[in-house]
């Protein structure tokens, strides 16, 4: 092979201007739908209505207007360990790319050995010596090539992936402390209401025993009354377990010990009510408010910078070296200029035979940022179906609501008039007991749809992007 001019030329200039390997990043293209599917309109009586106009609500759980929901966010927010370990991740990847970065520049090492020998004269004796050494080296590997450009290009993307981790590892611990209260307060809703029908079935057994002892009804009728106050009464116990379970599962998300919540959030409060209008927003600003979509995009980002860290393997290595000491065979003469040694020059290295290593190194590298791809595509749709299935649940549900609200009106209307005729005695004791029950399950059923219509909302502003 003959060296020209021109070639010794192109190797100095790529040793000092350098070229970055490997394929450039670019943003996927992702095809997005224009907007949501039906049903996200629901009937104009709903009480509170999804709309398509976009809206950044960073504080969204301020929408339920409740100032005891607000507090334990806050508590939260500066409390809870599985958030503080994201935070501690992304300071673990700010430090990777120190780590990362200093391979831009050159590796000063101080040295210093003594040694004593001894050389054989040739005549049964030996010459003894003492030699001591101080001095400074360094190598300095030029990143001609751009292997560690890529690779700080890659921590870079894992600094923004750790800062999008801990937002999603965020907006699941608000929607967790949403959904946990929600449910906390849902289930002091029903055992309210259990509490209250088993009131009104008590004065109903005391009327029963009363007519019973007068010789007016069977003692059958007593039985059944004495029956349905049982079974009201142990409904209770399940709901208060229910709800002090709730309470310390707010407790831990809060970072806190299980009980510390219990005098708080024990009195009884209302289910948080939504509100009268939620802006969600078109598909394509999900590529921008979910943090799991930007996280699996800098993934990703650092998975094909990484290929280039792979393609450089293929290229020769370009290292400055040096050194500057002083050696002497006395301690005193180590601060002797006359004794000073000095080195410096470049050197290269090339791998020419590896076995196929560095090439199987780059196909693993492809085979990573492809599956980087199909797991950012798949978050993508999950994210789109997240939302959509959200809105249809939050909409039907509404509807449910409503159709059980009027059950409960008319369930309310029905057994107080059995209880009034029942009195009266026009009616026997069958019909009293069966209203009963009915308006026991439609106003359970009632409260649990409040409950689910507000869980909803939070699961709507989860997949939004919290």
């Amino acid at each position: 092979m003959t060296i020209t001019k021109t070639s010794i030329f192109a190797l100095f200039a790529a040793v000092f201007t350098g070229c970055t390997v490997g394929p450039d990043y670019h943003s996927p293209s992702t095809t997005m739908p224009a907007r949501w599917a039906p049903p996200m309109a629901m009937a104009a009586s709903a009480p509170s209505q999804t709309v398509a106009k976009s809206h950044e609500v960073a504080d969204w759980w301020k929408t339920f207007g409740d100032p005891v929901l607000d507090k334990l966010v806050a508590e939260a927010v500066s409390g809870n360990l599985t958030l503080q370990q994201a935070e501690a991740r992304i300071r673990q990847a700010r430090a990777s790319r120190g780590v990362t970065e200093a391979a831009w520049w050159p590796d000063l090492n101080a040295t210093a050995d003594y040694r004593r020998t001894r050389t054989p004269n040739g005549q049964g004796g030996g010459i003894e010596a003492n030699q001591f050494r101080a001095g400074f080296d360094s190598v300095w590997e030029l990143d001609v090539f751009g292997a560690t450009s890529r690779a700080v290009e890659a921590s870079d993307a894992n600094i923004i992936a750790a800062v999008e981790d801990r937002r999603n590892v965020l907006v699941t611990l608000l929607g967790d402390v949403a959904l946990n209260y929600i449910d906390l307060r849902g289930a002091q809703e029903r055992i309210k209401l259990a509490q209250n029908n088993l009131l009104t079935q008590q004065r109903t057994l005391e009327v029963t025993r009363r007519q019973f002892a007068g010789g007016f009804v069977a003692g059958l009728d007593v039985a059944n009354a004495e029956a349905q106050v049982a079974s009201t009464r142990s409904i209770i116990p399940g709901l208060e377990s229910q709800a002090r379970q709730d309470i310390y599962a707010l407790a831990v998300l809060l970072g806190r010990e299980p009980g510390a919540l219990i005098e708080q959030l024990t009195p009884s409060a209302p289910i948080p009510t939504t509100p009268p209008e939620v802006p969600v927003g078109l598909p394509s600003e999900l590529l921008r408010r979910r943090p799991d979509i930007r996280r699996a995009e800098a993934q990703l980002h650092a998975s094909t910078a990484l290929i280039g860290v792979a393609v450089a393997d293929l290229y020769p290595r370009f290292s400055l070296t040096g050194n500057i000491g002083v050696s002497s065979g006395t301690l005193a003469g180590l601060g002797n200029l006359n004794n000073q040694n000095w080195g410096i020059g470049p050197s290269a290295s090339w791998q020419l035979f590896s076995a196929g290593r560095v090439q199987s190194n780059i196909l693993v590298q492809k085979a990573l940022r492809d599956q980087s791809t199909l797991a950012y595509r798949q978050t993508v749709l999950t994210a789109l179906g997240e939302v959509e299935s959200a809105l249809v649940a939050y909409a039907k549900d509404q509807e449910r609501r409503a159709a059980q609200y009027d059950s409960v009106v008319a369930n309310r209307r029905a057994a107080a008039l059995s209880r009034q005729l029942y009195e009266a005695g026009q009616i026997d004791f069958l019909n009293v007991l069966n209203s009963a029950r009915s308006l026991l399950v439609v106003e359970d059923a009632y409260s649990q749809s409040t409950s689910r219509v507000a869980a909803d909302l939070v699961a709507l502003y989860k997949a939004l992007g919290g």
